[in-house]
């Protein structure tokens, strides 16, 4: 098959790194400890039940607290995770620093390296599944992840890495090497560095070294073919610890569910710091590649007044045996911070990354409710290139009776887009018939894609530059009960894009697009601990963000339009049990958005107003009994549009109901095992702003089980296995952005995890 030999060399490539990476670091620790360096001070030890952790109910196990940070400070060991091991007690929020959920007032939720594992998540949209309010918008078995957050669109382009942006995989961003997923829920321009979506920011949090030795190897099965090694290494050296290394290395490879689809990746990370007395740094260094023979369609256009057909079955692939996708993605980012005072650390970060992709694949425009459509093949390998940075001083003191948590912060990112010269009509790139319940296939040699350029052959297509100074100051009064966050962010964004199609009147190159818009984004927030459990809390912001895109279909499909002010105002309330957080959030996000009108032009002409109601939940409120997820209702209302016809209407893709409810349950009668489920369900939505094209509701369940042993050295052995969609549903995952995607279908997982 295509490309095999290029992945097979990088399988065997990916082994030796890891091979060598094991052997190295054992070589070190051995020779550390034989030299008596592995010596560190005395550490704080808490005892607690296996059954909070690994699900066994028979042994204690001791969790070691290495060094941390003062808290001004965030490089180091994430915040401890809450009852049952699936969430964080907090997360880091941007400029604000690390801060803990109930004091936090915006909805936020860290899902733990532990429930990544438990899920055998592969990318960040098995995790987001868990937040009824994030749902994936691109098909599973596609090269990309997308999502919606509280109704609106969050490319994986926007995805975070260590609070910082453009770095992470522009198409999908792999969890080997990730501690954390944090999402925050809103405009997030005060504490995200002024880039963002309006819906939310997630946030990746690479792997550390702990203070205790780690090297963890796990296998894992995938229906139909799909076989995953994962190796994970972690230790410390230095007379108390002072340098800390993290490998992580996997392949992945195989058949999946989907006909003719196979996926291939590779993924290599290393995460290096230093925790000194006052000094903290830290590197971070990764590399994936992902292969795909004919990647599932991403985008299924319908031809206006089309009633939606029905969804296919998961299995059915539409796309030709012949079409692929490969990419691959670098990225190094470092951060250091000083405490210049016990009170005061100064910190600085960057990174920059380099995105590649070439592929041939198809679109398609569903004709009528019997699933025929038209299929168009497409060509246009391109190059992404991102570039971050920000530099801060972060500050508590107090004055008189209120105390200060003080922040001042510069930061900077560029994102360029590199793309292949447009040639219609050069590759023979016709248009074909195709039923997406029975696809006939084209020959291989039907399109010809020879002379056109790759990905290391582009030129420039758009540069995206966002710049802004941020300040914040959350005052506290009456020992912490009451806090209140003041701030602001003065955001300066520049876009520009340049002509890359034959135009007698524009030459090649030329730039045809520019638009540089300045504005202070103000927010502020307040929480009040009513009791010791129960705090309330509201929060106003505004945020400048990039401007709508056109749909596909529209006309002036590749028009792009300036920065729109967007604006959120949420209250909620946090109870906390102690071994049960429950949460509820009303919130308004107001956005200007764009409308198709008659003539099919696109134009920034109305608003979209969402407003919602979010219940979640999450603990083990019984011993062996973890609870994970919740409920949003949401009305989304297009706003001024100026079209009778679609004035009050709901906004395409987003469902007025959806749950996500994950649970596990420590057998009695098993010592060890663990049963897990998970139900999913999104209402109907619509697929045209008219609201004449309606998608119906699903609803999906996950089983499975998981058993802990413990073997003869004290390491533990965990097995899993889980099936996805065991009902095997037909539905639409997603109709957001004028497209739709079908889902997965029943898929089985099994793993084995060793520690040794």
């Amino acid at each position: 098959m295509r490309g095999r030999y290029q992945l097979v060399t990088y399988e065997r490539g990916c082994a030796a790194l890891a091979g060598v990476s094991l052997l190295a670091v054992s070589a070190v620790a051995a020779f550390a400890q034989e030299t008596g360096k592995t010596d560190r001070v005395p550490r704080q030890k808490q005892a607690q039940q296996v059954s909070d952790t690994t699900g066994a109910t028979v042994l204690d196990t001791i969790v070691v607290v290495g060094q941390g940070h003062p808290s001004t400070g965030t490089i180091g060991q994430p915040p401890a995770e809450y009852a049952g091991g699936q969430v964080a007690t907090g997360a880091q929020l941007g400029t604000l620093g690390n801060r803990s959920v109930r004091d936090t007032p915006f909805s936020l939720t860290g899902y733990t390296d532990r429930l990544i594992r438990n899920q055998q998540a592969k990318s960040i949209a098995d995790i987001t599944l868990n937040d009824p309010s994030v749902r994936q918008d691109a098909p599973t078995f596609s090269e990309r992840d997308s999502f919606f957050i509280r109704g609106f669109s969050v490319t994986n382009l926007d995805v975070a890495y260590d609070g910082l942006f453009y770095l992470a995989n522009p198409r999908r961003s792999y969890l080997e090497g990730i501690e954390r997923v944090e999402v925050l829920k809103g405009p997030s321009a005060l504490v995200n560095g002024g880039v963002g979506r309006v819906g939310g920011t997630i946030n990746l949090v690479p792997k550390r070294a702990a203070d205790e030795p780690l090297t963890r190897l796990t296998t894992t099965y995938m229906s139909d073919a799909q076989l995953w090694s994962h190796v994970d290494v972690g230790r410390r050296f230095g007379p108390d610890g002072e340098w800390g290394i993290r490998f992580n290395g996997s392949y992945r490879g195989g058949e999946t569910a989907m006909k003719h689809n196979d996926i291939q990746v590779g993924v290599l990370s290393l995460g290096l710091d230093y925790r000194g007395e006052r000094v903290r740094a830290s590197l971070d260094l990764n590399h994936s590649r992902q292969n795909i023979d004919a990647p599932t369609s991403l985008f299924n256009a319908v031809k206006e007044g089309v009633e939606i057909p029905d969804a296919p079955n998961g299995r059915i692939n539409t796309a030709n045996p012949f079409e692929y996708h490969d990419s691959k993605h670098n990225m190094a980012a470092a951060r250091v911070e000083v405490d210049v005072l016990d009170n005061t650390t100064v910190y600085a970060a960057g990174g920059i990354s380099r995105y590649r992709e070439d592929f041939l694949s198809t679109s398609y425009t569903i004709l009528n409710s019997n699933g025929d459509a038209e299929a168009e093949f497409g060509y246009n390998p391109q190059q992404i290139q991102g570039l971050s940075g920000e530099i801060g001083v972060r500050s508590e003191f107090d004055t008189g009776p209120v105390g200060h948590k003080f922040n001042i912060s510069v930061s900077g990112a560029k994102n360029e887009n590199h793309r292949g010269r447009f040639h219609p009509g050069k590759l023979g790139f016709k248009r074909y018939p195709i039923n997406i319940y029975n696809p006939a296939y084209v020959p291989d040699n039907w399109v010809d894609i020879s002379g056109l350029p790759r990905s290391d052959n582009l030129y420039p297509f758009s540069e995206l530059v966002a710049n802004s100074i941020a300040i914040s100051d959350t005052l506290s009064f009456a020992d912490d009960r009451f806090q209140l966050t003041l701030g602001g962010r003065y955001q300066h964004m520049s876009t520009r894009t340049f002509n890359t199609r034959p135009n007698p009147d524009v030459p090649f190159g030329a730039q045809i697009y520019h638009y540089s818009e300045s504005k202070f984004s103000p927010a502020v927030a307040a929480v009040a601990h009513v009791t010791d459990s129960l705090s309330v809390y509201a929060n106003y912001a505004e945020a400048l963000t990039e401007g709508p895109q056109p749909p596909s279909r529209a006309a002036n499909n590749t028009e792009s339009f300036p920065p729109v002010v967007n604006k959120q105002k949420e209250v909620g309330v946090k109870y906390d049990l102690g071994d049960l957080m429950l949460s509820a959030a009303l919130f308004e996000i107001r956005q200007p958005n764009g409308f198709t009108d008659a003539k099919n032009n696109f134009a920034v002409n109305g608003l979209q107003v969402n407003r919602g109601l979010e219940l979640s939940v999450f603990g083990e409120p019984v011993d062996g009994i973890r609870l994970l997820g919740g409920i949003t209702f949401m009305d989304a209302e297009l706003d001024k549009t100026g079209n009778p016809e679609t004035n009050g209407n709901r906004v395409p893709g987003v469902p007025k109901t959806a749950i996500s409810l994950y649970g596990e349950y420590d057998t009695p009668w098993v010592e060890g095992l663990t049963l897990t489920g998970r139900v999913v369900h999104t209402g109907s939505t619509y697929y045209d702003q008219k609201n004449l094209q309606k998608v119906p509701d699903w609803t999906r369940v996950d089983l499975g089980a998981r058993y802990t042993m413990l073997r003869e050295n004290g390491k533990p052995v965990e097995f899993r296995a889980t099936v996805e969609n065991v009902l095997n549903e037909n539905y639409w995952a997603s109709s957001a952005r004028g497209f739709i995607s079908a889902g997965a279908p029943r898929t089985f997982m099994l793993s084995a995890s060793f520690d040794f």
